[in-house]
């Protein structure tokens, strides 16, 4: 046990999840797909992703309700030969010292607790920060829950671009070990315009934060 709390009137704990528990984290990852509307929002991982973070490539920790499993959260260690690596999209000197947020989801009778960025927190509590400089992400435009996890992490949008198989996603950085320092210049663009972003992030800007405006996102840009 790593951590303990209460979500309402339910008290929780937190640990790091073993390749003994994999048909637990397969059934809560299935029941989170199916609860979705909106399909597209959550990337499942095959039982061979899953067991890769598992056997040693990564971290995975899970929340516990009355002994079942209702969160899961998870870092990986990507192979630094893979073609469309993240530490590319981020200018990574290191390869090897790029770590990724993975999949992260949550039963839904506990969503609105809090618990993705209470994960959040205590994931980065199991790294060993002298082994890596970056934390890598990817996120579908409009997936506002997920923008907004990273967002509050001090994590920053580095690039917009096609990835794996022609899917438009957000590249989500932080560096681990300097300080991202801004000169003032803003900008906001609607989350929509893909150009419009495209070429804030081409000449140097950095997305940062995003807000709601009539039925519109927009993605606040700074240099």
């Amino acid at each position: 046990m790593i951590f303990k709390g209460h979500l309402g009137e339910h008290e929780f704990y937190v640990e790091r999840l073993q390749s003994e528990q994999l048909a637990q984290i397969k059934a809560l990852q299935q029941t989170v797909c199916d609860s979705l509307e909106d399909k597209t929002i959550l990337q499942p991982l095959s039982e061979e992703e899953l067991l890769y973070i598992l056997n040693g490539n990564g971290v995975m920790i899970g929340a516990v309700v009355d002994e079942q499993l209702i969160a899961v959260r998870a870092l990986l260690e990507p192979n630094a030969e893979e073609e469309e690596h993240l530490g590319l999209d981020v200018g990574a000197e290191d390869l090897g010292r790029v770590l990724y947020q993975e999949i992260s989801f949550i039963h839904p009778q506990f969503r609105g607790y809090g618990l993705q960025q209470t994960l959040a927190s205590i994931i980065m509590t199991q790294v060993e920060e002298t082994k890596y400089d970056w934390i890598c992400a990817t996120v579908k435009p409009y997936n506002i829950a997920s923008l907004k996890d990273k967002l509050v992490q001090n994590m920053h949008i580095r690039a917009l671009k096609y990835k794996y198989g022609g899917k438009l996603r957000y590249v989500i950085a932080k560096p681990l070990h300097s300080e991202i320092k801004f000169a003032g210049e803003e900008l906001e663009v609607s989350m929509g315009n893909i150009d419009a972003q495209q070429k804030a992030l081409s000449e140097g800007y950095l997305g940062v934060a995003i807000e709601k405006r009539g039925e519109d996102w927009f993605v606040k840009y700074r240099k």
